[in-house]
């Protein structure tokens, strides 16, 4: 998966960044603090909550988090969309973007749905990897096509790759 960039506030996590590297991180880092008024706080009791769940997901023994998460950083569509599949889609199922549109009451918004996972500050907390396409394809995925391939293999949702 690679280095994975956690960020929490007193109400719990608020992001989780694929891939972070230093330049992805100070990114990540310069927004948070734009959003928030100031410089991250690196003791956030949540944190350990969600890194200790986070390595017990990747080695197949969490299917359901329980770190407290804050939403602040989603509103509107994209918030709907996200609570609705952080609460319907569990551990090993999938669920299409026109699936989530209409649980959602947005019949029409299959494209939006696509465009707040790629919004979503939570991912694999809110698992936006279970999201597929209708045609039978995996779909778009914010951490790359193969992270999300691995992730649903984990899941046991795609057979787990040879190599």
């Amino acid at each position: 998966m690679g280095p994975l960039l956690l960020a929490a506030t007193r109400e719990g996590l608020v992001q989780v960044v694929f891939h972070a590297d230093e330049r992805t991180s100070r990114r990540a880092l310069t927004r948070l603090e734009q959003c928030f008024g100031g410089p991250p706080v690196p003791e956030i009791p949540h944190l350990a909550t969600a890194t200790a769940e986070l390595a017990a997901y990747f080695a197949g023994e969490l299917r359901s988090f329980t770190v407290p998460l804050d939403w602040s950083l989603s509103s509107g569509f994209n918030a709907r969309v996200l609570h609705a599949l952080a609460d319907g889609v569990p551990y090993g199922s999938v669920a299409g973007y026109q699936d989530l549109a209409d649980r959602v009451g947005e019949p029409g918004a299959a494209r939006a749905v696509g465009a707040a996972m790629g919004s979503n500050p939570l991912p694999v907390v809110v698992p936006c990897h279970r999201v597929v396409a209708s045609d039978g394809g995996i779909g778009g995925f914010g951490g790359g096509l193969e992270t999300k391939r691995l992730l649903l293999a984990l899941e046991g949702v795609l057979p787990a790759p040879l190599f």
